[in-house]
């Protein structure tokens, strides 16, 4: 018998954990399923396995599920749905047939809990590095009021936006990002390698160098001889600026610096208040009451402070203000929007209102990433520009020098 170390949810969805022995983890995890549990994992007692170290799976990545994959997953059980196929089985044929092993391994613990008696939506909080509060509530409405096959429709259309949205923005990106890399990269290979061999030729004549030369020099010396620190020094910047964003305070923070920055800051701004009303239509439109729908999008939000001024909406709302107030007090909205909003719940087509403002918003995203290149564009050249003059002038004004002493 082995002394096994588990972790599970019961047939209320809470988590419970403990030590048991058993013959094998299968046999263990029969057991439990027996009981009503449903085993998440199951491992060896920790003293055992401290006692040796899985080098394989300790630098093995875990990888991530793609939105297109996503995209795929839904629109396929929206099909399975609508053909009347049991949940447990469509669930299987999904596993099966799936190629990413993080997605196969999600679906199969989904495919578990279910079988265990726990509701969808239930069997993926287990799950939630595959799939996100959103889709989890997405679900949970679809279940309650068996509407599934249409809730997974909406998902995939929220999802095949959001990726449009994503390719659009790294469209606009990829000349800034590919003009920035090759001047980091030449900055580097001329400070390393051009910059020494003229120096050391300069070095022979003695002769007084101009400002703009003893500058490259000394740049080139301080590339050098602190090289390694500097590199070591940026990835120690680096790993800890991600470490803070991990947190509450630093996601925030972030989140609203980027809301702030010039040029891209106001793109930012209406992508997250695009998704908001998005996701807001979506829920809505399936039936969620106001105040759940304000918490599924907060939760689904992709910038946390977009997402406090959300929050900040529903305590409004629940203290008797409408939601056209609200949003007018959060500053977020504009007044076109908000005329939009107010005319949406004396109608009672909100869901179609804020999809129209969500359209909006992403027509503006469209028209300003389309702009963005042209605004970056000049300020690149400059830049290149000034690193051009100051490289020739250090370069060539000590050789003109040279040049004139030896003529005279």
């Amino acid at each position: 018998m082995t002394s096994f170390v588990y972790t599970g949810r019961d047939q209320k969805g809470s988590l419970v954990s403990g030590e048991r022995e058993a013959n094998s983890s299968d046999e263990l995890a029969q057991n439990l399923i027996s009981e009503g549990i449903v085993p998440i994992n199951i491992d060896d007692k920790v003293e055992e396995k401290s006692a040796s170290i899985d080098w394989n799976n300790l630098f093995k990545s875990k990888g991530k599920v793609s939105l297109d994959e996503l995209i795929i997953f839904c629109r396929q059980m929206n099909t399975l749905m609508q053909a009347g196929v049991p949940l447990v089985q469509a669930m299987k044929g999904l596993t099966n047939s799936s190629k990413n092993k993080l997605l196969k391994d999600a679906l199969e613990e989904v495919t578990l809990n279910l079988e265990g008696g726990l509701s969808f939506a239930a069997a993926m909080q287990t799950r939630e590095d595959v799939f996100d509060n959103l889709i989890m509530s997405m679900v949970h409405v679809g279940e309650n009021t068996g509407q599934l096959d249409s809730a997974f429709s909406q998902l995939a259309s929220y999802l095949e936006v959001e990726r449009e949205t994503r390719k659009r923005i790294k469209q606009a990106t990829r000349y800034p990002t590919m003009v920035l890399a090759s001047i980091a990269i030449a900055i580097v290979i001329i400070n390393v390698f051009v910059i020494p061999a003229f120096a050391t030729f300069f070095d022979k004549f003695d002769a007084e160098l101009p400002w703009q030369t003893q500058l490259l020099i000394a740049t080139s010396n301080f590339f050098i001889e602190y090289g390694w620190f500097l590199l070591f020094a940026l990835i120690a910047v680096i790993y800890s600026f991600k470490r803070y964003i991990d947190t509450d305070d630093g996601r925030y923070q972030w989140d609203r610096f980027k809301l702030k920055t010039p040029l891209v800051g106001d793109i930012f701004e209406r992508i997250a208040l695009g998704r908001f009303s998005r996701t807001f239509a979506m829920t809505y439109r399936t039936g969620v009451p106001i105040l759940q729908a304000l918490v599924v999008v907060a939760r689904a939000a992709s910038n946390s402070y977009i997402a406090k001024f959300v929050r900040d909406m529903r305590t409004q709302i629940e203290r008797g203000e409408t939601l056209t107030r609200a949003a007018s007090s959060s500053g977020m909205f504009t007044p076109l929007v908000l005329q939009m909003l107010a005319v949406g719940e004396e109608t009672g087509a909100l869901d179609t209102l804020m999809d129209q403002v969500a359209d909006f918003y992403e027509e503006e995203v469209d028209y300003d990433l389309k702009q963005l290149s042209d605004a970056i564009e000049p300020i690149l050249i400059v830049v290149m520009g000034v690193m051009v003059l100051i490289i020739a002038l250090g370069v060539f004004l000590p050789m003109w020098d040279l040049a004139s002493a030896v003529k005279s």
